[in-house]
């Protein structure tokens, strides 16, 4: 019986394990601007139309520290262009990486000068469930292939993540 408990215990931390890994892995890292990074004379809202952020994803600012900042602001803050909780803190490292922890809308401002007048500000939405990864194919050609716009793809970089995070996750289990 305790043979059975410990197989049953070690298959548990094997798929903690692996949905821990997988978690990470489609979580996704969105560099505010992309190329431009946070700074004046970029559409922001331009930027965040037809992105999706999900509970789990991150929020990199990267600015020239010094000359720019990122402040978490409400959305009548964030009408005003303004910060009127004291207690929060403006992020000023020059790479400022926010994890999206919550869903919801969230408001983000530069609180220098008139930076945030001049459209220095991001309005996004997250939501609580990410993108339903594509079916796994027949394995034999009963149904239509995925068309490409349709079906996501898995960079290499994190289908080798979870292709690491399975072998060890093996390893453990034939060790026992």
């Amino acid at each position: 019986m305790s043979k059975i408990l410990d197989m049953a215990s070690k298959a548990f931390l094997i798929a903690v394990i692996v949905a821990t890994v997988v978690a990470q892995t489609l979580a996704t890292d969105h560099m505010v601007g992309d190329n431009d990074g946070w700074k004046l004379d970029v559409d922001y809202t331009a930027w965040a139309k037809g992105k999706f952020f999900y509970v789990g994803d991150t929020l990199t600012f990267m600015y020239q520290e010094g000359v720019h900042n990122v402040q978490k602001v409400n959305g009548s803050d964030f009408k005003q262009c303004m910060s009127t909780d004291s207690s929060s803190k403006p992020l000023t490292s020059g790479n400022d990486v926010i994890n999206l922890a919550t869903p919801g809308k969230k408001w983000y401002i530069c609180g220098v000068g008139e930076h945030c007048s001049k459209g220095m500000k991001l309005s996004i939405t997250v939501s609580v469930q990410g993108p339903t990864p594509a079916p796994i194919p027949t394995p034999w050609p009963t149904a239509p292939p995925p068309s490409s716009s349709s079906a996501s793809e898995i960079s290499p970089l994190k289908s080798l993540v979870l292709m690491v995070a399975v072998i060890a996750a093996y390893k453990i289990m034939i060790m026992a």
